[in-house]
């Protein structure tokens, strides 16, 4: 029999039968760990008991302390969710074998299966096939691997189920096709799998849940079939799963769509066109506090603000690389003739080429730089239908977007002066947790336009400033734009979960395509050297975002209304109108509430509606020009001068303050 050599993490050589697997190295060890062990990390990857370990590997025995082990048994957690469904369908009557699987990977948090049923599966089926999936936990049966040849796979599968078949026949050639079994054969579960699995189902922590269906095209093409992915959460602890459902039912009241139709932010309507927004007139109160801030902050740092069309000549983008580069993701061109020619125009899909051609317009001098252009810039870009998701994914945008034309010499320099403002707009809304990713060229790819060299000089310029600015990062490779190297940041919001904000991309090469010159102090020629940026990236994603950080409850400075005056009873109506007067006179948008209503009850509107302050005014506060203050979930603050609540509140506004400034 050949023999085989793995090594230990203590640098021992154990000699095993070729073929061996990591049970095996367990059972070398010792039998305690044989019991423990749940799989292995074989040179850095996660393999299970079953998979035959390559010549001279690297090998770590794992158990359930380790934190690979969490990914072991979601895998196998999606094949016993299939299982379950395919009993609980057989307990219906329908034969087994007509419920077809399509693919069920591990993903963050948990598992999905895609299942094509007999009949569809709804988020009320979920209870019973969840208890179904316990029971098989509670059975142990055990999993064990097996190899195919590729007539052998294919036979288990054709005519029986399209879906294992096609993946059948996309497995290269010589390439090992592996299935998996739980229990025996006519009363467990098969599955083709590459791995990696728990030895058992009984393995497997009782802390899972199912948590809701959804509509999936097959391989992801809208022309194909839509099958049913059921999706799945599981934990090691029964604490892990309870903190991860309440922050499920916690972002679900965070859903930006759903604060935006309760607030009056924002509307969607199928009339005007899938993925357009309507901003309220709420809405645009929040939608322009945050252009002004930008606006502002742009002017202190010496950018010119510019404004361009929303289409432009197909040639344009064609010169620029946009078109045919992303065809796919732009609106078809528009065409049309007139006395005999054809002219055709592009839905503006990036704002950089118009940007290009004000620097153009001109011969520009090495005094004029760095030229900064900024613009809130709406373009347009084709998302199919089923991508659309609110203010994240939309059709249409607006983008805080800047340009800046500067010398080979002004990059780093500009480049953190582009940092200090991204970090400064996360400062100011709270935005603390976050890292940067530095996206580079994937080796060997011809996506990418440009001199090498220059490409190597952008990707070292960027880290060069990350490093100066004493940023986090990691390299992306393959994470560039077409044109070049880019810096983004994954931002942390009030709930844990990710976000990509802020953009900064070096670029030599749009300045050669267009060829931009500059006259420099030798009286020659030169190239200039473009950045992009957008800090916000745009308005309606990163508006979508903060309804979600802040659950609704915007700081003071961009709360669309920042008080409502609630008068006790009618007889205080003159007071509140006045108080609501002095308000807008000082710059507060205020509101005063003067229905007919019980008090609570105007005061629990004025809560639902987000709005940071509540001025109640009774006679007390009427005969001394008082208010008594209330600030949402601080409660309430007492009674104060209505000259001091102004103070406090206009430099709340001022300073951009996050909390409050009484007390």
């Amino acid at each position: 029999m050949e023999r085989m050599t793995v090594y230990l993490p203590d640098g021992k050589a154990l000699d095993l039968p070729e073929g061996a697997t990591a049970w095996n190295v367990a059972k070398a060890v010792g039998p305690g760990l044989a019991r423990a062990a749940v799989g292995a990390l074989v040179d850095g990857e996660v393999y299970d008991l079953f998979q035959p370990l390559p010549e001279g590997a690297q090998v770590r025995i794992l158990t359930e302390k380790d934190p690979e082990y969490q990914r072991l048994f979601r895998h196998t957690l999606a094949h016993v969710l299939a299982q379950a469904v395919k009993e609980y369908f057989r307990e219906k009557g329908y034969d087994p074998e007509s419920v077809k699987l399509g693919i069920g990977p591990v993903i963050e948090h948990g598992f999905y299966y895609d299942i094509d049923a007999p009949e569809p599966i709804s988020d009320e089926d979920l209870p019973a096939i969840e208890a179904k999936m316990r029971e098989i936990l509670k059975r142990d049966l055990p999993l064990r691997r097996f190899v195919l040849s590729r007539e052998e796979a294919l036979a288990r599968y054709q005519g029986k189920d399209p879906y294992k078949t096609e993946l059948i026949q996309e497995i290269p050639e010589g390439e090992e096709i592996s299935f998996y079994q739980q229990g025996d054969e006519a009363y467990g579960f098969t599955d083709l799998c590459r791995g990696p699995h728990v030895p058992s189902t009984g393995r497997i922590p009782p802390h899972f849940k199912l948590t809701h269906v959804a509509g999936a095209y097959w391989r992801g093409d809208e022309n194909r079939p839509m099958l049913q992915r059921v999706y799945g959460v599981a934990f090691r602890t029964e604490e892990e799963l309870k903190e991860h459902l309440w922050r499920l039912e916690e972002a679900k009241k965070r859903d930006h769509r759903r604060l935006g139709k309760e607030l009056e932010l924002f509307l969607i309507d199928p009339m005007v066109g899938k993925g357009l927004v309507l901003w309220l007139p709420k809405g645009n109160i929040l939608r322009e506090e945050l252009i002004q801030f930008m606006r502002q902050e742009q002017i202190r740092r010496g950018y010119q603000l510019v404004t361009t069309p929303h289409i432009g000549s197909l040639e344009l983008y064609k010169t620029s690389g946009h078109y045919p580069y992303y065809a796919e993701s732009q609106f078809p061109p528009i065409r049309f003739q007139e006395r005999g020619e054809e002219e055709e125009y592009l839905l503006k899909p990036m704002n950089c080429p118009h940007h290009i051609r004000i620097y153009a317009h001109r011969k520009r001098s090495y005094r004029e730089l760095p030229l900064r252009l900024a613009e809130f810039g709406t373009v347009y870009r084709y998302e199919k239908a089923g991508g659309l998701l609110g203010l994240t994914r939309v059709r249409g945008f607006t983008q805080d977007d800047a340009h800046i034309f500067c010398t080979p010499e002004e990059v780093k320099g500009e480049f953190l002066g582009v940092l200090d403002l991204v970090l400064h707009v996360f400062h100011t809304l709270g935005l603390k947790d976050y890292r940067a990713r530095i996206g580079v060229r994937e080796p060997g790819s011809s996506k990418y336009v440009g001199d090498e060299a220059k490409w190597a000089l952008a990707e070292r310029q960027i880290e060069e400033a990350a490093k100066e600015a004493g940023l986090s990062y990691t390299v992306e490779p393959g994470d560039a734009a077409f044109y070049g190297p880019k810096l983004d940041f994954v931002v942390k919001d009030a709930l844990g979960r990710e976000w990509q904000l802020g953009t900064i991309q070096v670029d030599y090469n749009l300045p050669e395509r267009f060829g931009l010159t500059y006259v420099g102090k030798d009286g020659g020629e030169h190239r200039p050297v473009m950045i992009h940026r957008a800090p916000f990236g745009s308005l309606e994603r990163f508006i979508g975002i903060l309804l979600e950080h802040f659950a609704g409850d915007f700081p003071l400075w961009l709360s669309p209304v920042q008080a409502v005056v609630v008068p006790v009873s009618e007889k205080q109506g003159d007071y509140a109108r006045e108080v609501l007067s002095r308000l807008k006179e000082a710059g507060l948008r205020a509101e005063a509430d003067l229905r007919p209503e019980r008090m609570q009850a105007r005061i629990r509107d004025a809560e639902l509606q987000k709005i940071p302050y509540i001025l109640v005014v009774g006679d007390e506060e009427q005969k001394t020009q008082a208010v008594s203050v209330r600030r949402r979930h601080k409660g309430n603050l007492g009674s104060m001068p209505l000259a001091a609540f102004l103070e406090g509140a206009l430099r709340e506004v001022r300073e951009k303050r996050l909390d409050t400034v009484f007390g």
